[in-house]
């Protein structure tokens, strides 16, 4: 299941550097941030909760940029 979030996130390293730790998350196959849209697409594993994984991304963006933001 994929599904796109709204972030908040201050400069286009910033969001590489989200993406990255997004993709580190147990339970994310793929995760693609886009800085121009403020977008970030998540694609879960198979048989994940997308709302406990995306606790889960928040607090590892948060490690790498503590003032970003992602509303789901």
């Amino acid at each position: 299941m994929k599904k796109t979030y709204h972030i908040e996130v201050d400069c286009a390293n910033c969001a590489n550097k989200m993406e990255q730790a997004a993709q580190k998350t147990p339970g994310v196959k793929e995760a693609v941030v886009n800085f121009m849209t403020l977008k970030m697409t998540i694609e879960f594993e198979e048989g994940r909760d997308p709302k406990t994984v995306m606790q889960a991304v928040l607090k590892n963006c948060k490690k790498v940029e503590s003032d970003c933001e992602i509303d789901f």
